[in-house]
Order: structure tokens, then sequence, then C-alpha cells
């Protein structure tokens, strides 16, 4: 059962990372932070900062440093036009895929 909670959750980070950039910029710890207090998802920073490379290496995010008043430069992740794009495409199929599976389950 641990696995397959895992690959799960695996499987959707990159459309929930997605959906918060939607709403916000955020910089990686800020971002597990949120994320961890809204869903209860236990993220690594070993595991957030290489998917963030990602999504801006496939051009769906972007990021900027900015210097902090006291302490060290953060650097921020911002959604951009094609990830608002694409974010939009995962809701519809998240939408249709999970209505299926309510289907299922609710038929026991």
């Amino acid at each position: 059962m641990e696995k397959w909670e895992s690959q799960v959750r695996k499987g959707t980070l990159e459309f929930i990372i997605l959906m918060y950039l939607q709403r916000n910029k955020y910089y990686a710890y800020e971002l597990i932070s949120d994320i961890r207090n809204t869903i209860s998802m236990n993220i690594a920073e070993g595991t957030i900062y290489p998917l963030l490379n990602r999504l801006k290496k496939e051009g769906l995010i972007s990021s900027q440093w900015v210097e902090m008043e006291t302490g060290i430069p953060r650097k921020y992740y911002q959604i951009n036009n094609v990830g608002l794009e694409i974010v939009e495409s995962m809701k519809h199929s998240w939408k249709d895929l999970s209505g299926s599976i309510n289907i299922l389950t609710s038929q026991g």
C-alpha cells in the first residue's frame, strides 16, 4: 500500500506544483511548506528541486532571484503562459479520471 501511495503522490506532484504556481510566486521552501500544510503531502527538498528544474527546462515555469533585505537571495518560481495552458489541460484530465474512479469506487 505504501508503495502505491508513494507512486500516486509522485505522479501528481507536478500537477500540484503547477496549481500552486498558478496562484502565486513561490520560492522552493515556501512551496514545500504550503503543500505540506494544505494537502498533508510530505515532500523532500531533494524531490522538489529537480522537479522545478525540469518544469523550467520544459518551458512551463520561470525563475528569478530576488534580493532580500536580510539574508541570502531567494529564487522565486512562477508559472508562464505555456504552463497555464498545460495546467488547465491537466485539470480537465484529472476531473475526468477522478470522476471515473469515483464511479468505480461507489459500485463497491
